[in-house]
């Protein structure tokens, strides 16, 4: 595990300080773990009566500090919520480090990628049972294991992703993980490099809404390869 991935998790306010997420309306409210009244308005995320400072307004994805707390506006699709990010949050403290597999070049394939249909769409599921559509990217043909498989993904000329589960979810793996891939060469040839697989961020907070793999990505392989698990004192 490099200190770059370590420091993008355990920081202060990295990716395992996500103590809530609060999905607004336009009624405002408090809450027990951030400061003020928030609420919803106009597609930004309003507040008010935050010490210090008379009216926020935080477009999605920005975010401002107050005391020890990284408050962050968050949307999906039409909604929007507060994320309160704090460095005294139980699932940070109690985090001790990453388990990976070893490197392995056998985890290291070429498939060819094929992109979707114009105008086709895919359902999305999250872990908090939400689903969306949205444009389908293609998938990539490759074999794992012995098994032709399609590796559904995600993303554009610049670069794929996937999420996937194997095998190893029954030995202690988390359940799934990202995957990141370059793109494919001008001929459809993609290098799907499973030791570049990755926790989710729910893997450290059960506060965030990963999306789920598809289907066609749940493997009957043990893909020993990756990020492994959290671990935690």
């Amino acid at each position: 595990m490099s200190t770059s991935r370590w420091d993008l998790v355990h920081a202060p306010h990295g990716i395992a300080s996500l103590r809530q997420t609060h999905w607004l309306d336009d009624e405002p409210r408090a809450y027990d773990d951030a400061p003020g009244q928030w609420w919803a308005e106009g597609g930004v995320v309003r507040g008010t009566g935050i010490p210090g400072i008379d009216d926020v307004r935080l477009e999605p994805f920005e975010a401002i500090e107050v005391g020890p707390l990284r408050l962050r506006a968050f949307r999906r699709n039409d909604a929007l919520a507060l994320r309160v990010y704090d460095p005294q949050n139980p699932s940070r403290l109690a985090l001790t480090g990453i388990e990976s597999f070893d490197e392995d070049a056998a985890w290291r394939l070429i498939g060819r990628f094929e992109p979707a249909p114009a105008g086709e769409e895919r359902l999305v599921r999250s872990v908090d049972g939400h689903e969306s559509a949205q444009a389908a990217t293609g998938a990539i043909a490759l074999t794992v294991d012995g098994a032709d498989v399609r590796l559904v993904v995600s993303g554009d000329e610049s670069g794929l992703s996937a999420v996937i589960a194997d095998a190893t979810a029954a030995d202690g793996a988390y359940p799934f993980r990202f995957l990141p891939i370059a793109a494919a060469d001008a001929d459809g040839a993609v290098v799907v490099d499973f030791n570049d697989a990755y926790l989710p961020p729910c893997a450290f907070s059960d506060q965030y809404v990963c999306p789920l793999p598809p289907p066609e990505n749940r493997f009957a392989a043990a893909i020993r390869a990756g990020e492994r698990r959290a671990l935690r004192a």
